[in-house]
């Protein structure tokens, strides 16, 4: 598993937006600290009402791998990922970390992303659609969305991998520096697909490794349909662009 001392070593850290977290985060960052003991968790709160940011700052007081950032106001799930993301960068981490904070990502299955980067991988996706994914408690029509909204980016944007919208990756410091993260001004789901396409355009090597991915018991789910529409017009510019420009160059 990619996990070394700090003698020139790789340095991990969990990136968890929150936002009306409070039932969860707890919970989570006990499981995180069991399941990679030696990784750092950043929290992300957006300025949280129902008071997630007050608890985050007391588990960062009882734990020294605990780091709390906090933002203004909700901005959105990609603005956060970003912040955390420079954050971790200016402070020498060289493996960033992406999951959720509702436990829908188990952070008992990151060890296994993190053996798959320490492979050479630049990128490793948690994929509910290879062979040993899947997703529990889940509507059907959640489902057929997930699995079309990855369908429909796959083939638009000819990504190589099966689930194109999932949150919970690995990612090398060096990957995220080099595909113009100041240029990213998406969210939500076509947050996750603006990403992995900057880096399959990078020539950066992605792997996909099985997750379970468990819907949460407590709170509300950040899903809306002002996030599947902006996902849906972003994918299919950004698709109509690429094939543009390649016929351009032919």
């Amino acid at each position: 598993m990619l996990m070394r001392n700090d003698t020139g070593a790789d340095r991990i850290l969990v990136v968890v937006p929150t936002y009306n977290e409070a039932d969860d985060i707890t919970a989570v960052t006990s499981r995180l600290r069991t399941a990679v003991p030696q990784a750092d968790l950043l929290i992300c709160d957006d300025n949280s009402p129902d008071g997630t940011g007050k608890i985050a700052d007391e588990l960062a007081e009882a734990d020294e791998r605990v780091h709390v950032l906090h933002r203004p106001g909700k901005q959105g799930l990609g603005a956060a990922y970003l912040a955390g993301f420079r954050w971790g960068i200016d402070r020498g981490y060289n493996v960033l970390v992406e999951m959720d904070a509702d436990g829908s990502h188990r952070p008992e299955e990151l060890p296994r992303l993190l053996t798959a980067l320490g492979k050479g991988t630049d990128l490793v996706l948690g994929s509910r659609w290879v062979t040993g994914g899947r997703v529990v408690n889940w509507p059907k029509s959640r489902e057929w969305l997930s699995r079309g909204g990855s369908h429909y980016s796959r083939l638009l944007l000819r990504l190589p991998v099966r689930d194109v919208t999932g949150g919970f990756r690995a990612f090398r410091a060096r990957t995220l520096q080099s595909i113009g993260l100041d240029c990213v001004r998406s969210q939500g789901y076509c947050f996750q697909v603006d990403l992995l396409r900057r880096t399959v355009e990078q020539g950066f090597t992605v792997m996909e490794v099985p997750i379970t991915f468990v819907e949460r018991e407590h709170g509300v789910s950040k899903m809306s349909r002002a996030i599947v529409i902006e996902a849906l017009w972003r994918v299919t510019l950004w698709g109509l662009g690429s094939r543009l420009r390649r016929r351009q160059a032919r």
